[in-house]
């Protein structure tokens, strides 16, 4: 073996420096761009849609191998124009640098068909309005005649690799080579609701979604990802339309309940491209960190619209991958958009819904109208105003609690309706006696932990009258100190009283903390010491003022070593050298304002478990319900800090079902 690589070096056996084949240089760009059979139904279903096709066919044989053939009903060919099409960078997308550099197509590079035909028995089919008949090309001969067609084209691959025997011996079984075809016909259908698309394969309709014909852009959109997605993605997510500046974030995002174990269902698109990137990954990853459960995965699809100038969508050859000018730009837009739609408690949302279906399945007109249940309506949210939490709001205190339960004289106008309760703190004893593995918190940051824990006033929902028309209802009873059972206009509803009062704290204490303040440290008698990486080093030198805000000290200690002197002083019990490496490789990688919104968050979400009402305490029904009050007008108050579920509805239908009711 060595002999046989000495021969391949040896100088004078060298070959000679020379032009390739055009033939050898189309199929070295068919390997990155024709990967399967899913890559050519990709570029062909992208020239399509550029094209103006309103209605896309797509017929496969044996997964895409035998035979792939995209018919569409767009602008079609030019009989002149069909044997340029077939040449390496021949495009009708762009002429110049700027429209490099401001490009609104699917493709634009001009190599797809040259690639696709150098592996295959290519032939295209097309007709321009305006042509007497279609022509035919072979793009194996180059020979050009007339053939039968309404407008529009098609083009046919045959023996998809059967000039490089080799790339075929890589692909997979017939059923998965479909599914990944199916998957790429289906991300182009969930960008463009307006156009139909259908899929064929031996014969057989595989999928199809209609072209839908609404004039409202959210309600399309809804349509089109129940048709492709389910009605199931519809009904588990709310709606996200957000703009701030150059860039508007739509689309849908799942709610926490929704989350699955794969992240198989999260679609990203900038400016109707399909794409995949890490910095729209994180953003959204990063909007649901404190309301999902251990690893699971949102879902959602989300449509970015941007200035074409500020991305570069010609860095990968598939177009899948694009970059932004601005990253921070683009990573907050995403992360607000997702966060205020997720902010609205679902409560009310779900109450309206159930009482909607409900007067639909009497055949009467519901009361009021659904459009609130933003969990479940197809158009988009209205923002949440934020609601100060200070004890000079009108209401009425615990002590005053039975008014409520007392009938009204008359009724009163929606602003004037009596509805507040106060939550109170732990006892002395029972605070002292709860366990506590964190090191004391200072004076500040326990001044606002028993503060949030005690702050109590609210207003009342505007639209509750009476309990029933409560969304989480009215408390009846508590079982073994942990849940608490209420009853409203559904059923039943089981609260977690400790992870409900968790996030409720937690979010006050959010609103409590302005964003310039540093969090406490506690300086290390023993300076921790850890040997770091060029970039590690150049990380803390550049973000020093950055780590000070989270409570962190790290300097140099020599030119490949850090020393933490300074910790988070409710850390101050964890291990320094982990923290300092996480937080710099935080750091590394994203916004400095991201990183310490995030550190912050953790560290009130500590304080947030270790001051809410804990398990096995007694509460009176006036406690109860000034918690489920509160729990109706706190933002994400549906899970608590750790991502579990602060409560849950039990229908009648389900309680007449565990009794075999009616049957």
């Amino acid at each position: 073996m060595n002999a046989s690589i000495s021969s391949s070096t040896d100088i004078s056996s060298r070959r000679p420096i020379r032009d390739l084949p055009d033939e050898l240089i189309s199929q070295i760009a068919a390997g990155e761009v024709v990967e399967r059979p899913a890559s050519v139904v990709r570029e062909l279903v992208d020239n399509a849609l550029d094209a103006g096709a309103t209605q896309i066919t797509v017929r496969l044989l044996a997964g895409g191998v035998r035979l792939i053939t995209v018919e569409d009903d767009g602008a079609g060919i030019p009989r002149e124009e069909l044997p340029v099409a077939l040449r390496r960078h021949a495009t009708s997308k762009i002429a110049d640098l700027h429209d490099l550099e401001t490009v609104v197509t699917m493709g634009f590079r001009g190599e797809a068909l040259a690639a696709i035909a150098s592996v295959s028995e290519a032939s295209i089919l097309s007709r321009p309005s305006g042509q007497d008949s279609a022509y035919l090309l072979d793009a194996r001969s180059g020979e050009l005649r007339p053939a039968a067609r309404n407008q529009g084209t098609s083009v046919e691959i045959k023996e998809l690799f059967f000039s490089t025997p080799a790339r075929r011996k890589f692909l997979k079984t017939d059923a998965t080579e479909l599914a990944h075809c199916v998957e790429a016909v289906r991300r182009h259908a969930l960008a463009r609701p307006e156009v139909g698309f259908a899929i064929w394969h031996e014969g057989k309709l595989v999928e199809q979604w209609r072209a839908v014909n609404v004039a409202d852009p959210a309600q399309a959109l809804a349509r089109r990802l129940a048709d492709v997605l389910g009605e199931d993605f519809v009904s588990q997510s709310v709606a996200v339309d957000r703009e701030g500046g150059a860039i508007r974030v739509t689309g849908r995002a799942g709610v926490p309940d929704a989350a699955r174990s794969r992240p198989d269902h999260q679609y990203c698109y900038v400016n109707g491209r399909f794409v995949r990137d890490k910095v729209i990954t994180h953003a959204a990853r990063s909007a649901y960190e404190d309301v999902l459960h251990g690893q699971k995965q949102p879902i959602y699809a989300l449509y970015i619209t941007i200035d074409p100038a500020r991305i570069d969508v010609n860095v990968h050859p598939t177009k899948i991958e694009v970059r932004f000018r601005d990253s921070r730009e683009v990573h907050q837009a995403v992360k607000h958009a997702i966060e205020d739609a997720l902010a609205v408690p679902r409560a009310q949302a779900a109450a309206d819904a159930a009482a909607a279906a409900a007067a639909e399945s009497a055949g009467v007109a519901p009361a009021t109208p659904a459009a609130p249940a933003a969990a479940f309506s197809l158009a988009p949210r209205p923002q949440q105003t934020h609601m100060p939490f200070g004890n000079a709001l009108p209401g009425q205190r615990v002590s005053d609690m039975g008014a409520l339960w007392a009938p009204m004289r008359a009724p009163a106008p929606p602003a004037e309706l009596p509805a507040a309760s106060e939550f109170p703190p732990l006892p002395a004893a029972a605070a002292a006696a709860e366990p506590s593995n964190l090191a004391p918190m200072p004076a500040r940051s326990a001044e606002l932990a028993a503060a949030a824990a005690e702050e109590v006033a609210q207003p009342a929902p505007a639209a509750a009258d009476t309990p029933n028309h409560w969304p989480l209802g009215r408390a009846v009873a508590q079982i073994h100190g942990v849940y608490i059972l209420a009853e409203n206009a559904q059923g039943l509803v089981l609260v977690d009283m400790h992870a409900a009062h968790e996030r409720i704290v937690y979010e006050r204490l959010k609103s409590s903390i302005t964003a310039d303040e540093r969090i406490p440290s506690q300086p290390l008698l023993i300076p921790a010491t850890f040997a770091a990486t060029l970039q590690e080093v150049a990380t803390a030198e550049a973000h020093a003022d950055t780590l000070s805000q989270l409570g962190l000290e790290i300097s140099p200690f020599s030119p490949k070593t850090l020393a933490v002197r300074a910790v988070p002083a409710s850390l101050a019990q964890g291990n320094a050298v982990e923290l300092a490496r996480s937080v710099l490789g935080e750091l590394g990688e994203h916004d400095a304002s991201t990183v310490v919104q995030r550190a912050r968050n953790e560290i009130l979400a500590t304080m947030a478990c270790h001051g809410a009402v804990r398990a096995n305490r007694k509460l009176t029904l006036d406690e109860m319900n000034g918690l489920l009050r509160q729990m109706e007008v706190t933002e994400r108050s549906d899970q608590c800090n750790h991502g579990r579920p602060t409560w849950r509805q039990m229908s009648m239908r389900e309680l007449d079902a565990l009794f075999l009711r009616g049957r």
